[in-house]
């Protein structure tokens, strides 16, 4: 059933693509890849980031200063968790449109909890989503949009404090779409994408089987009129990550991951998930994928997928 899925999905996609290029040849999106990646460097340069930590606090000022004249919202609670209670912050920049709605872009920023003593930095897994979102903010800084309100939200205590269950993660999102639920947010949001381990130098975006299929859809659509086709969808899986909270709210949500990191996932969570392991063109895929289903979704462009 995955693989009849994914070909209805790629010839869907492949059929809209190529109605694109009839018409012209799309244009490709501003990204500054250079940038994207030397904010991971800095990311990284903090070393370990846990929730709790000193450089886990560290980092939350560094993203503050470079949203300097963006409107920002924050999310601040206490987690309970296996290992006692912990302060989790979500933060928010929130950039206006013209149009009645909300696309988000989410990512987190913090590292795994458990491998925080063993030199862990998460170079790909939280460095890399965190990056990728600062140099969003600079293609959207500023700008006059004549598309739907964008909100870049860095997502806090992703990671498992112990040992990865439906209790023990995704904090920061379970709790945030909880709180957008109460105030009316949710019904305001055309669509949600979450990017994680997007660095990958060998990237290879996964078809997540949990996500909104028409989201989906109109993903790989992007990464199709920019020629990044081959970078996506080649497996189809299933990933716990901070869409599913969405999700289960019923809000169209996607996860863009590759979540097989090096031959066999050798690298995924485990300390040498460092920065010779990811690469800025890998970040410049990712990046303009992303501003063009902003793009798309601007003009309300939706697949229709069979069943």
């Amino acid at each position: 059933m995955k693989i009849l899925a994914l070909g209805v999905l790629l010839a869907v996609c492949a059929s809209l693509a190529a109605g694109e290029a009839k018409g012209g040849q799309a244009l490709e999106p501003s990204f500054n890849s250079a940038r994207a990646m030397q904010y991971t460097r800095q990311v990284v340069g903090f070393g370990t980031r846990p929730i709790g930590s000193a450089n886990h606090k560290k980092l939350e000022s560094y993203i503050l200063a470079h949203l300097k004249g963006v409107e920002i919202a924050e999310d601040a609670f206490t987690a309970e968790t296996p290992e006692g209670k912990f302060p989790v912050r979500n933060l928010i920049a929130k950039f206006p449109g013209s149009k009645d709605g909300i696309i988000v872009i989410a990512g987190h920023y913090d590292t795994n909890y458990p491998l925080r003593n063993t030199g862990y930095v998460g170079a790909n897994d939280g460095a890399s989503s965190t990056a990728i979102l600062l140099e969003l903010a600079n293609q959207l800084r500023g700008k006059k949009r004549d598309g739907y309100s964008v909100w870049l939200v860095w997502t806090d205590a992703e990671e498992a404090v112990k040992q990865w269950s439906a209790a023990d993660s995704l904090y920061g999102t379970r709790h945030l779409a909880d709180l957008w639920q109460k105030d009316g947010t949710l019904k305001r949001i055309k669509a949600l994408i979450v990017e994680d381990m997007i660095a990958d130098a060998d990237l290879n975006i996964e078809h997540e089987m949990g996500s909104t299929p028409w989201l989906e859809a109109l993903i790989f659509q992007a990464a199709t009129e920019l020629g990044y086709q081959s970078h996506f969808f080649a497996r189809s899986i299933s990933v716990q990550d901070d869409h599913l909270p969405f999700v289960q709210k019923g809000v169209p949500s996607a996860d863009m991951i590759d979540l097989d990191y090096g031959y066999n996932d050798v690298f995924h969570h485990t300390p040498q998930d460092t920065l010779d392991k990811i690469s800025a063109k890998s970040l410049e895929i990712s990046g303009k994928v992303i501003m063009k289903v902003i793009e798309l979704l601007d003009h309300d462009v939706r697949p229709t997928v069979k069943d």
